[in-house]
């Protein structure tokens, strides 16, 4: 990873999050307060907006800065906790213009550390964590390998993950009053999670 590559990443994953805007709306109206499609589409396009018109390298500096964005422009719960998993990312990678694939997949995971505890969450809670989890664990897994045959792997392994989460009862949010009826219902924080990987993954299928 290095300043081109993650700006391209964020290009992808901003277009997936506007194509799919009325379809995360349609997923947190189940059991939330169905703003997830504005919020996520806001955030990241002022992500990508952002990468798209600076000249910093330092992809500490950049995560940085991009967690504090989308906090922002995404006032949520999800993204809020998302900016906490980038601003951790930013630590892991403070000082570095290029990261290897391992890396990266060491950012990412702390990131996701400190999403949980930031949370109080864990995998199996029907949240973003349950695409976001597996997809890093296959990322650390094939890190070693190619680099787009890596992040097809976590793409799919987040797909799975969120797929997942129709068989889970909410624990976490709004979704919580629903109880049981929660169960069967796909969350919509994990799709998001999906979208981020599918995004990455597009991005490297350019390179």
């Amino acid at each position: 990873m290095n300043s081109l590559s993650l700006k391209e990443a964020m290009n992808h994953v901003s277009a997936l999050m506007t194509e799919n805007k009325d379809y995360l709306i349609e997923l947190d109206a189940q059991n939330g307060d169905g703003d997830l499609g504005l919020s996520m589409s806001a955030g990241y396009a002022a992500v990508a907006k952002f990468l798209n018109e600076t000249d910093e390298t330092d992809l500490g500096k950049l995560m940085m800065k991009c967690g504090g964005i989308l906090n922002e422009a995404a006032p949520s719960t999800l993204g809020t906790i998302t900016s906490f998993g980038m601003m951790s990312m930013a630590k892991a990678l403070k000082g570095k213009t290029e990261a290897d694939l391992a890396e990266t997949a060491e950012a990412m995971e702390q990131g996701i550390r400190t999403m949980m505890e930031k949370a109080g969450a864990k995998p199996g809670e029907k949240t973003i964590l349950d695409s976001l989890c597996p997809a890093v664990a296959s990322l650390k897994e094939h890190s070693g390998g190619d680099t787009l045959a890596a992040f097809e792997a976590a793409a799919k392994a987040a797909a799975v993950g969120s797929e997942n989460t129709r068989q889970m009862r909410a624990v976490h949010g709004r979704a919580v009053y629903y109880g049981e009826k929660s169960i069967g219902i796909l969350d919509g924080g994990s799709v998001v999670g999906r979208l981020i990987f599918e995004g990455i993954r597009n991005s490297r299928q350019e390179t």
